[in-house]
C-alpha cells in the first residue's frame, strides 16, 4: 500500500520522540541510539558490540519504556541451558498435570548479555526463536508477542571462555551496531548524571516517559515495510553486496541477506527522515551496521588494523551511487 504523507509525518514525528526520550536516560550515543530504532521498525535483531559500561542494558530498558514494552534479560554464560531461554513443562504433584513455564524470551525487547558466553546448543536455542518469532515446548508452539526484538551483547574485547557465533547466527542480526568509547563532554555530564545526589552508579530510565503502545511500534513496522525503493536504489544495495564477494582485502563477502538488510534499515532511515521513499544517502548509512557482520577481512588487513569498516568504507567509495 502506498503509505500518504500524514502517515510519514506521524510516524516520523513518533520516532523523534522515542529518541528524545531515551536522550534523557542515555548520554551522548545518538548514531547507536538511531539504528536500534531503525532496527526496531524494520523487525530487526541487533547485536551490540561493546566493553562494559557503555550502557547497553540502559538502552534497552529506556527502548522499552518508549512503547510501554516488556522487557527481559538473559546473562548467558557457560553452563546455560537452552530451557533457560525458552522454558519448559514441570509436572505438579499436587494436581497431576504438566504446567508450561515460559521462559525470558517471551517479552517484547530481549536483552541477550554477553550472547558469545553460551554453548552453541544454547546460542542455536535463540537463533530458532529469532528465526521463527515463536517458541516450542514439548511439542507445543507458542507464539511470541509482536513487537520481538533481540538485542545481543558481545565484549569486543574479553576472548576467554567465550564461544565464537556460527556465520549463520551472524546473519540472523540485521545490524551490528558498535558502542564506543563516550566523547569528553560526554562522559562529563554522564559522570554528573550518576554522581549527582545518588548513592549508587545506576543510571534510572526515570526521566523517561511512554508515549506508545507496543500496537503502534507494530503499525510503524507495517508503515516501513511500505516505504518505496525505486529500482535503482535496490540494485544500488544488491551491487554493494555483490561486490563485497569479490573486493580486495575481503576473505568472505556477504550473501543475499545483506542486499535485504540494507533495504530493510535504508526504509527504516527513510520513515525516521520524514520520507516516503528510499534515497541512496540511506543505503550509505545502513551499510556499516548491516555489512559489518556479514564480511571477513583477510588475516593480513586484520593484523594491519584493518577491519571490516574501513574496508566498507573504501567499497561505499569504488561503487557508484544512482543519481537523486
Amino acid at each position: 500500500m502506498a503509505l500518504t504523507e500524514d502517515q510519514i509525518s506521524q510516524a516520523s514525528r513518533v520516532l523523534t520522540a522515542m529518541r528524545e526520550q531515551i536522550a534523557n536516560a542515555m548520554v551522548g550515543q545518538t548514531a547507536v541510539v538511531d539504528q536500534v530504532l531503525v532496527a526496531l521498525v524494520a523487525a530487526g535483531h541487533v547485536l551490540v558490540e561493546g566493553v562494559p559500561g557503555l550502557g547497553k542494558t540502559l538502552l534497552v530498558r529506556a527502548l522499552a519504556k518508549t512503547f510501554d514494552g516488556s522487557f527481559g534479560r538473559i546473562q548467558f554464560t557457560p553452563d546455560l541451558m537452552p530451557s533457560d531461554v525458552t522454558g519448559h513443562s514441570m509436572y505438579d504433584p499436587s494436581s497431576g498435570q504438566f504446567s508450561t513455564r515460559k521462559g525470558p524470551v517471551f517479552t517484547n525487547l530481549l536483552l541477550a548479555d554477553e550472547i558469545n558466553r553460551a554453548p552453541a546448543k544454547t546460542q542455536a536455542a535463540l537463533l530458532e526463536v529469532m528465526q521463527e518469532g515463536q517458541v516450542t515446548i514439548e511439542g507445543t508452539p507458542h507464539i511470541l508477542p509482536p513487537p520481538f526484538m533481540v538485542l545481543a551483547t558481545q565484549n569486543p574485547v574479553e576472548q576467554e571462555g567465550t564461544y565464537p557465533l556460527p556465520e549463520a547466527q551472524l546473519d540472523r542480526f540485521l545490524l551490528k551496531v558498535k558502542i564506543d568509547y563516550p566523547a569528553h563532554a560526554e562522559e562529563v555530564a554522564l559522570t554528573r548524571a550518576v554522581t549527582t545526589g545518588k548513592s549508587g552508579d545506576k543510571l534510572a530510565v526515570d526521566l523517561v516517559q511512554t508515549l506508545v503502545k507496543p500496537s503502534t511500534i507494530v503499525g510503524l513496522q507495517q508503515y516501513a515495510a511500505n516505504v518505496d525503493i525505486d529500482d535503482q536504489v535496490l540494485d544500488y544495495a544488491v551491487r554493494l553486496t555483490r561486490k563485497t564477494r569479490e573486493f580486495p582485502g575481503i576473505s568472505a563477502g556477504a550473501g543475499p541477506r545483506g542486499a535485504i538488510a540494507l533495504v530493510r534499515a535504508g526504509r527504516g532511515f527513510a520513515l525516521m527522515a520524514g520520507r516516503a521513499y528510499v534515497t541512496p544517502d540511506d543505503i550509505k548509512r545502513a551499510a556499516l551496521p548491516a555489512l559489518r557482520h556479514r564480511i571477513s577481512a583477510a588475516p593480513e588487513l586484520e593484523i594491519e588494523g584493518r577491519g571490516s569498516d574501513s574496508l566498507i568504507a573504501a567499497l561505499l567509495e569504488q561503487v557508484p551511487a544512482p543519481r537523486q
